[in-house]
């Protein structure tokens, strides 16, 4: 590979970074062809974007990209290394759980969602609990509804009750 070449690919690893507030970094070594093409159809259906890299250049993007953090994360970068990106924080850990169901791998390196660096596979579980921003917003949506709900129910059944027994009393007087 030419030094244009690589600062080729750094750009676009660093284009790729700026994008995204989603970064998972995985062990797919020893998948099988047949595994490979299944976990990229899986990608592609998750809207997943998986790739793999070469762990010097996406080391030099990751120091590039200024706005971002990854700390701890470049210390994973070591052996055969697949990048995921998503717009949706579990989408990469809950993929990566679903396929080991069948497979031994891809074994979680380290990942970078919204700000917070997480370092090894024994943070899958947590990653795969992390709520999407639409989920959020919809929980949110939900309580704010709820009492409203209640009162505007309360109201309107307590409307037909209140008017009931004024027109009850009424004729009772007449």
């Amino acid at each position: 590979m030419t030094r244009e070449e690589k600062n080729q690919a750094i750009e676009e690893l660093q284009g790729m970074l700026k994008d995204t507030n989603v970064v998972y970094l995985a062990d797919a070594s020893s998948l099988n062809s047949a595994d490979t093409t299944k976990l990229r159809g899986e990608c592609f259906k998750s809207d997943v974007t998986i790739r793999v890299v070469k762990n010097t250049l996406l080391k030099i993007a990751m120091e590039r990209t200024e706005e971002r953090n990854y700390g701890e994360l470049m210390d994973v970068l070591k052996g055969q290394t697949a990048m995921m990106t998503s717009t949706v924080g579990n989408a990469p850990a809950k993929l990566i759980k679903e396929f080991r169901k069948n497979s031994e791998r891809p074994i979680l390196k380290g990942a970078y969602v919204e700000e917070a660096v997480y370092i090894g596979d024994d943070q899958l579980k947590a990653l795969t609990e992390i709520k999407s921003k639409e989920e959020l917003l919809g929980e949110l949506i939900g309580l704010l509804q709820s009492p409203m709900s209640n009162v505007l129910g309360a109201l309107q059944s307590g409307g037909n009750t209140i008017s009931g027994l004024v027109k009850a009393l009424g004729e009772r007087q007449d």
